[in-house]
């Protein structure tokens, strides 16, 4: 393809991807008598894909998300008392241009970060902007961005994007720059961007997270306007693998003769 007599012009251009598929494409052409025009659509329809796969890439990159998890790969199964159609619902993201957001509570390894990062990637397929990360990493890296005089380029970021994925809400204690970092993020974001939650906590326990009650009251009434809660129960995927690992391994399957 490097020799490919095509390549510079395609290279001036911005199209040397084209040639990835041209001769797959001048085939099909000649197979099924595609006119120019048709075939001149197929390979611009491949390019569109290229770019599209290629931005999702770099957007997936910048947004703390794990690429790994997608609702693909949750297993719903194990969850019978999970309303699958309000996650497909969800998944829609048509929360987010309503603004709304999502709380998840549960038991570790009942599936919040699995569910929260699907619906993140959803939401990065539609080109929008997301940022994740657990809460307590977020507030550090605030931290950081305070000393070296980047906070506000920081926290434009976190403020100013399409949604926000905060996972292990309450998980550490937080100092009072922190909290009041979190309420700021919190109150700039009312009505204005999505924020999905996750936290291992009762949602009755979440004021604590503020050590605070005023601050408590007036956090949580903002992110309880317009939401969505969901309660996740049953044990642990990581313990079921384990449970799963043990079992194999007390049982190996036996060599075939």
């Amino acid at each position: 393809m490097n020799t490919h007599p095509l390549l510079p012009k395609l290279r001036q251009l911005k199209l040397s991807g084209m040639l990835d598929t041209l001769d797959l494409r001048s085939e099909q052409a000649i197979g099924e008598q595609l006119s120019p025009i048709e075939f001149l659509a197929l390979l611009l329809d491949d390019e569109l894909e290229r770019r599209n796969q290629q931005r999702l890439a770099l957007r997936l990159s910048q947004s703390g998300c794990d690429p790994q998890k997608t609702l693909a790969h949750f297993d719903f199964s194990a969850r019978p008392g999970l309303n699958r159609g309000l996650i497909t619902d969800l998944a829609s993201c048509v929360f987010i241009s309503r603004h709304e957001n999502i709380l998840m509570c549960g038991p570790t390894g009942t599936g919040k970060s699995h569910l929260s990062n699907a619906i993140a990637i959803e939401a990065l397929k539609q080109d929008l902007r997301v940022f994740s990360r657990p809460l307590h990493r977020l507030l550090n890296e605030l931290q950081i961005a305070r000393a070296k005089g980047a906070y506000s380029r920081v926290l434009a970021r976190v403020i100013h994007c399409d949604l926000l994925v905060l996972d292990d809400f309450g998980l550490q204690a937080l100092t009072p720059t922190a909290i009041q970092d979190l309420y700021q993020i919190l109150a700039d974001r009312y009505e204005s961007g999505s924020i999905i939650i996750t936290s291992n906590r009762a949602f009755e326990e979440w004021h604590e997270v503020f050590a605070d009650e005023l601050l408590a009251s007036a956090a949580l009434d903002r992110l309880t306007h317009h939401t969505h809660l969901l309660v996740l129960s049953g044990d642990s995927f990581r313990q079921r693998e384990r449970r799963k690992e043990v079992l194999s391994n007390l049982n190996p399957t036996p060599f075939s003769s």
